[in-house]
């Protein structure tokens, strides 16, 4: 029988790469969004589509999960600069969209295997590196409201986890790649390089020589997937860490992007507002865990994401071509 598995949040910018890769792999994909429909380049992929708002038990409660044998949880607020002054709502959907999910499981008496996404932002970033699911997580007082309703999401999961449901914490680092919209750095960076060139000024940039483990969303989303599907007897550990093992700097993500446009040598300027103050210069995890447990490991190098990126900003947004 063909395996069903619910992705949640459907129709971000990580639930589209996790249906196609669940798609593949001949799984019955079950997606829940908060829109009215699916997006129209996932109607060949989801099989069935839920339109639910998962912060509302109501809502949930109509949801059969009786056939279901897997969840990966991608739902919530994920944007950093969003979350800032809007602590309160954050902390309302990022633990909500789990804990009245996990409630209607144990209603219905179902335990399918969970994977729920937290953020490698959760561990404290002042600390021996790299950072392993054994590292120190930062207090609530000491990092930003994203940050605080994830720390809240993984502690809400305790409950569920004492209560029998499988549940796998996954603690991914910076990801990105082909379909990532505006507000992170790869989208972000590639319209400051498109308006700069197209402007003939200088690039305006903050600190370069920071570095931070990237990794291309589509493995991770590969990720989700095997942790999702694997053998039971491999999942030796609660708690995943989903990172690259290195870390590369802003100089290096900027070379990259440059030579995808074809506009190496863009002349850079440094912009005060873009500087931090205590800046961390660098920080790495460990994919020692999942690579040990069920063989998991990136296969897409930094500049091969970078340039799969581009070309799909370019096939999606003609007007904002490099001519």
């Amino acid at each position: 029988m063909m395996r069903k598995i619910i992705v949640t949040g459907i129709n971000g910018f990580v639930g589209h790469h996790v249906a196609v890769a669940l798609h593949r792999s001949g799984v019955h994909v079950v997606g829940i969004g908060n829109q009215e429909k699916v997006n129209d380049n996932l109607k060949n992929t989801v099989k069935t589509y839920i339109r639910c708002d998962l912060t509302l038990s109501s809502e949930v409660a109509k949801i059969n999960l009786a056939e279901i044998d897997a969840i990966i949880n991608l739902a919530g607020l994920a944007s950093v600069g969003g979350s800032f002054g809007n602590g309160e709502q954050y902390k309302k959907v990022n633990v909500n969209v789990h804990t009245t999910l996990y409630e209607e499981c144990i209603k219905q008496n179902v335990k399918p295997r969970i994977v729920a996404v937290s953020t490698g932002a959760v561990y404290n970033p002042n600390q021996p590196l790299p950072i392993t699911e054994s590292s120190s997580l930062t207090k609530q007082h000491e990092t930003n409201e994203y940050v605080v309703s994830k720390l809240l999401m993984e502690d809400s999961l305790v409950h569920y986890i004492s209560a029998g449901l499988k549940i796998i914490i996954t603690r991914p680092f910076n990801h990105t790649g082909p379909g990532q919209l505006p507000g992170f750095l790869l989208p972000d960076l590639s319209q400051q390089i498109e308006n700069a060139s197209k402007e003939g000024r200088p690039l305006m940039v903050g600190n370069l020589d920071t570095k931070r483990d990237f990794t291309d969303v589509r493995d991770v989303a590969r990720a989700y997937v095997e942790l999702a599907t694997c053998d039971e007897s491999k999942l030796k550990h609660d708690v995943y860490n989903i990172c690259s093992g290195t870390s590369i700097s802003g100089k290096e993500m900027l070379e990259y992007v440059m030579d995808a446009y074809g506009v190496s040598g863009m002349n850079t300027e440094i912009d005060p507002a873009r500087i931090r103050t205590n800046e961390i210069m660098d920080i790495y995890g460990s994919r020692d865990r999942i690579t040990q447990d069920i063989g998991w490991e990136p296969v897409i190098p930094v500049r091969q994401m970078v340039e799969d990126f581009v070309n799909w900003k370019r096939l999606n947004s003609v007007e904002t071509n490099i001519k």
